[in-house]
């Protein structure tokens, strides 16, 4: 599956950050991760870090699928509002997990700074804010929810929003205090970096294509017909992960996203800012650390990558049009578009965790507008089901939920 098209910013920005070579020989570990994205560098992390032989692998070069063609916007906010998630989870649920989303956050920033990170993390606040007139109403009822959960919030009028952000025709919205964005690619890059040193093999350009179970441990065989002896295996595969379980569990949807020419003057009123809206689908923006706007939505059912990309050019109007309702009279000027696929569940919750007809194995599956934030809380989770334990989350992240 083709995860990305024409552009990604990311890919661009950084060039060729790393290659690995294919695997040429038969290997042997306790933890074989499938995907070498922001969410199998993540896992990779934790598994070297508590002392695991650990090999990556994937069938692309390191992270060029869907990492590359991220937004890297960190909220905990999850694309089902958090009321919502309450009727449809119950309370407990969703709190915990609007508050691992948060907390994964911090863990970023923390893991940023231990691994002396250049991907540019800074902490953003995150703006919510209604687009219809419509919408006041069950937006002001998610500031309620959030503010009860204990979240940092701040309810601002549309008088506010345009004294404090320059945004017309908006109708108020939420801010909260809790908020970041990065570079997921070259973070996820300098984690694999980072762990290689402490043990971690990588092999790119490398797909399985089948696995034996055996008892206390799987044989994984690759398309040259060398094989991995692991005693676990974690597939950090995303949104292709649909595909292999061949479930109706995720629909697939495309996102298209377009980048500005650096403007460092223009931007400031947002530059520490995320800003999304009640749109269905939502428009969302950001900056980047090199003085750049970048704005996307617009999603749509993903069918091929053909039929997406083909709505490249429609799609790029649609986001300067959003964007020229509330900056009515700005002028835009992209530097790159693109477009990428990712997964929204029933719930906006990801699935971590076993699945039946895969022995031996998790997955570590982060859907939605908070897959990075989500594959945080796999860290967690996937630590603890390798020493044979439950986090709170299990029961909601689960298969079959």
């Amino acid at each position: 599956m083709d995860l990305k098209s024409n552009e990604p910013f990311w890919l661009l920005k950084n060039g060729l950050i790393a290659s690995y070579p294919s695997l040429k020989s038969d290997e042997e570990c306790e933890v074989l991760i499938i995907g070498g994205g922001i969410t199998g560098s993540l896992i990779a992390h934790q598994m070297v870090d508590e002392g695991y032989s650990t090999i990556l692998m994937d069938k692309r070069e390191l992270c060029n699928g869907s990492t590359s063609a991220t937004t890297s916007m960190l909220q905990y906010e999850i694309d089902v509002p958090l009321f919502e998630l309450i009727e449809k989870i119950g309370e407990k649920g969703a709190v915990l997990s609007y508050r691992a989303c948060s907390d994964a956050i911090d863990t970023i920033g923390s893991l940023s700074k231990l691994i002396r990170s250049d991907a540019g993390f800074k902490r953003k606040e995150s703006l919510y804010f209604a687009s219809k007139k419509k919408d006041v109403e069950w937006l002001k009822k998610e500031y309620d929810a959030r503010k009860n959960a204990g979240f940092e919030v701040k309810w601002l009028s549309a008088d506010q929003v345009l004294e404090q952000f320059g945004f017309e025709n908006t109708h108020g919205g939420i801010l909260s205090g809790q908020g970041a964005s990065i570079d997921a690619f070259r973070f996820a890059h300098e984690l694999c970096k980072h762990n290689v040193k402490k043990g971690l093999k990588i092999f790119d350009k490398t797909e399985m294509v089948k696995v034996d179970y055996h008892k206390g441990f799987n044989l994984a065989t690759v398309e040259n017909g060398y094989t991995i002896k692991a005693k676990k295996i974690i597939y950090c595969i995303g949104y292709e992960s649909k595909s292999l379980l061949n479930e109706n569990f995720v629909d697939l949807k495309s996102t298209y996203a377009v980048v500005s020419e650096i403007n460092t003057d223009k931007f400031k009123n947002i530059s520490h800012t995320l800003v999304w809206n009640t749109n269905d689908p939502y428009m969302y923006m950001r900056t980047t650390d090199d003085g750049r706007l970048l704005i996307g939505g617009g999603d749509e059912d993903f069918y091929d990558a053909e039929k997406r990309d083909a709505l490249l050019g429609k799609k790029e109007e649609e986001i300067l049009k959003t964007l020229q309702k509330i900056k009515p009279g700005y002028h835009f000027y992209p530097d790159f578009v693109w477009a990428g696929t990712f997964g929204e569940t029933k719930d906006g919750l990801p699935y971590i965790g076993e699945h039946p007809k895969f022995k031996n194995s998790y997955f570590v599956l982060g859907f939605g507008g908070n897959g990075i934030t989500f594959s945080v809380t796999g860290m967690e989770m996937a630590s603890l089901y390798m020493k044979n334990k439950k986090h709170p989350l299990s029961r909601y992240f689960k298969f079959g939920r």
